[in-house]
């Protein structure tokens, strides 16, 4: 085996690695989604209560917790459909394109970049307004994971018989 054929080789696993923990995000955030439809505003206030309710005890001024505990406080019925929605759909989405990604699917190639292209304007979009850490891991994670699906694509299609 060549050096280039090594390196293409740990290329691939690399990818493997990526779509699958894009999978695995894919179903986490199905199951969030659907979480959120069937459980109600008032179950998830008082989830956050027992939650924080003794850190607010021990420290009133605690920052993360009093912050949660507001936040709930003010989750409408409409937040809580449009999260319900959100999350769902991205999921549904993504485990679609993991899946035909790991079957190897041509479509699913420039799918894939379309749709976290779109979903990393989103979350730089909603960084401006929240600048939550977390958004920002997760577009580098998806501009890595992009990278490894482009790099796939072209050597897919310079192996696959025309």
């Amino acid at each position: 085996m060549t050096l280039r054929a090594v390196d293409e080789h740990r290329i691939h696993q690399i990818f493997e690695v990526g779509v699958w923990l894009k999978g695995a995000h894919a179903l986490i955030e199905c199951i969030g989604g659907a979480l959120l439809y069937v459980v109600t505003t008032a179950t998830i206030a008082s989830w956050v209560n027992a939650f924080t309710q003794d850190e607010l005890i021990e420290d009133p001024n605690d920052f993360i917790a009093g912050y949660l505990s507001q936040v709930a406080g003010h989750f409408s019925v409409a937040s809580k459909e449009f999260y319900a929605f959100y999350l769902l759909s991205h999921g549904l989405i993504k485990l679609f394109l993991v899946v035909g990604l790991l079957r190897g699917k041509l479509w699913s190639y420039p799918a894939s970049l379309m749709a976290l292209g779109a979903f990393m304007i989103y979350q730089v979009y909603r960084y401006s307004y929240t600048h939550s850490a977390g958004l920002l891991v997760l577009t580098v994670f998806d501009a890595v994971v992009m990278v490894l699906i482009w790099h796939e694509w072209k050597v897919v299609r310079q192996h696959r018989p025309v």
